[in-house]
């Protein structure tokens, strides 16, 4: 028992979490965005401009850009970084999961805030998995009730589970191959080149890694 329930938030998450706010009310402001890069673990350090409402960053879509968080998941800090990535395609709802090398905290993509917030919620009250979320409704699903990390269902059964989910990740418009592994790569500040924390942005280069802001 003591390997399970390790999802422990400070309490449920809003929309509101999820929002970034900008530098300015309106326009477009200069952001830097992870690149994920299909098949490998490195990723790339974009600056590009997004589009600013009512004093807050938008995901650009249309450019297949989306927000990712990383949320403290072991009841310590509850802290959440919030950035932009760009590669998975998303055009709608948001994708959460516990595995998310090395610190296993809970990361999630989306393009909607109330996604993200009800994709975060629910793996919290599961105690772990890899989730996908359209219109705050479970889409797909694999749970991860042991450490946030493993199944302890029959391999048939999460077989069947992962396919409903990668199911899931195509009818949310993401084109890459394996996205969970992408995906739970996106917070390990060791390999370059920008990755996601709790704490934030961190660039990754040979002389070593830092924290870095949002906007540029």
């Amino acid at each position: 028992e003591r390997v399970r329930r390790t999802v422990k938030l400070k309490r449920f998450l809003t929309p509101d979490d999820f929002k970034v706010k900008a530098s300015k009310d309106t326009g477009k402001v200069k952001v830097r965005v992870i690149r994920v890069i299909e098949g490998k673990a490195l990723t790339e350090a974009l600056v590009e401009p997004l589009p600013v409402k009512d004093g807050f960053i938008t995901p650009g879509v249309e450019d297949g850009v989306a927000k990712v968080a990383v949320v403290e998941r072991h009841g310590l800090t509850g802290g959440i970084g919030l950035g932009f990535v760009k590669g998975f395609n998303l055009k709608m709802g948001a994708v959460a999961s516990t595995v998310a090398h090395d610190s296993h905290n809970l990361v999630v993509v989306g393009v909607n805030d109330g996604d993200m917030a009800a994709a975060v919620n629910r793996l919290v009250e599961l105690g772990g998995g890899i989730i996908a979320v359209y219109n705050s409704k479970t889409i797909g699903l694999v749970e991860l009730p042991v450490a946030g990390l493993m199944s302890d269902k029959d391999p048939e059964v999460v077989v069947k589970e992962v396919e409903g989910l990668e199911e899931a990740w195509r009818n949310l418009g993401s084109t890459v191959a394996s996205p969970f592994m992408l995906m739970s790569l996106l917070a390990l500040p060791v390999i370059p080149k920008l990755r996601i924390t709790d704490k934030g942005l961190v660039l990754v280069e040979p002389e070593g890694a830092k924290l870095v802001s949002l906007e540029v």
